[in-house]
């Protein structure tokens, strides 16, 4: 998913170290286009906490019903030096990018794009999708994988069943679960569902640092009222999570991750280390979507096939350079 604000923020992200033992984060809304375009809760990033492990972005959305919001119709973008993660609960998807990938997401499924260097992709719900509710996150890619060449994975997990409980292991390793799809650094993604009033304590990796986005229900996280489209924050150190529904069924995301030691700068949809590097990204998107098929000869975001919606422009840059805003 594009991030098509029109006054994008720029954002300086780095981990923060330990702070509360859970910590809540609330989401904002922000409306992607015009009336009848959908709206988004965002919990990342955010003022007091910009990164859960390499994740950098978390949007929420729906359930929607496309009749009335026209669900996705995000034409084709670009993005680098991350991975994006969608996941849908009601639904599907179209994917296509050029990289030479096209696939259908539905619920249950997994599709992570890797931008690495560069690459431009589209997403539209497909023309059966009654309903469109789902999560779209993104994954900063460390120094030694960022400059790499896209691709993209899509992946099906098996559930994990137990006592109350229903886990679908999308990214990393949980419960005895290991997803195979390719991360560049230790990171874990989890669907879960909890019946009503059930307890789930999970033991969960001490390196890294968890997020944990109700999508509905009742929870608790350690004892920590967590409200619907919320986000529970713990840090490093915790070897276990313990997780308990209300008085009706619960859905969730656990995310997670080692903390990332680097400084990232993310503009619009793109994740790069300085302002010279957002500027060039920006300037070589426009260029790109404004020439003439064949006149660039190593285009950074990749060709689509004629006939597309038309790609979406960048917007304006700010008139001072990119930088922590306080």
């Amino acid at each position: 998913m594009s991030n098509i604000e029109r006054d994008p923020v720029e954002k300086i992200c780095e981990s923060t170290g330990t702070q509360a033992n859970v910590e809540i984060l609330a989401p904002r809304d922000v409306p992607l286009g015009g009336l009848r375009a959908m709206n988004v809760r965002r919990t990342l990033p955010q003022r007091q906490r910009s990164l859960i492990g390499a994740w950098c972005f978390l949007d929420h959305y729906g359930p929607d019903r496309v009749s009335d919001r026209g669900g996705m119709s995000v034409p084709r973008h670009p993005h680098t030096g991350l991975q994006t993660v969608s996941w849908l609960f009601a639904g599907e998807i179209e994917h296509r990018d050029s990289a030479g990938f096209q696939a259908i997401v539905r619920p249950g499924e997994l599709n992570l794009m890797t931008a690495g260097r560069g690459i431009s992709h589209s997403e539209f719900s497909t023309p059966d999708t009654e309903v469109l509710h789902g999560a779209q996150l993104w994954v900063a890619l460390p120094e030694h994988a960022r400059q790499i060449e896209p691709t993209f994975e899509h992946y099906r997990p098996e559930p994990l069943h137990g006592d109350g409980w229903t886990m679908r292991v999308f990214l990393g390793s949980l419960g005895g679960s290991t997803s195979p799809v390719t991360t560049h650094i230790p990171l874990l993604g989890v669907e879960i569902l909890l019946t009503a009033d059930a307890h789930l304590t999970i033991a969960v990796d001490p390196s890294f640092e968890h997020g944990v986005l109700l999508d509905a229900g009742k929870l608790t996280v350690d004892s920590t009222p967590v409200a619907t489209d919320h986000l529970a924050y713990t840090p490093v150190g915790r070897s276990s999570l313990t997780l308990v529904a209300g008085a009706e069924p619960a859905r969730m995301l656990l995310i997670g991750g080692e903390p990332l030691s680097e400084q990232i700068l993310m503009w619009w949809n793109f994740v790069g280390r300085s302002h010279e590097e957002i500027v060039a990204y920006r300037t070589h998107w426009q260029v790109e979507i404004g020439a003439a098929d064949g006149d660039i000869t190593d285009p950074r975001f990749g060709t689509f096939p004629a006939g597309e919606p038309a790609p979406i422009p960048a917007p304006p840059l700010p008139t001072v350079r990119l930088r922590p805003r306080s």
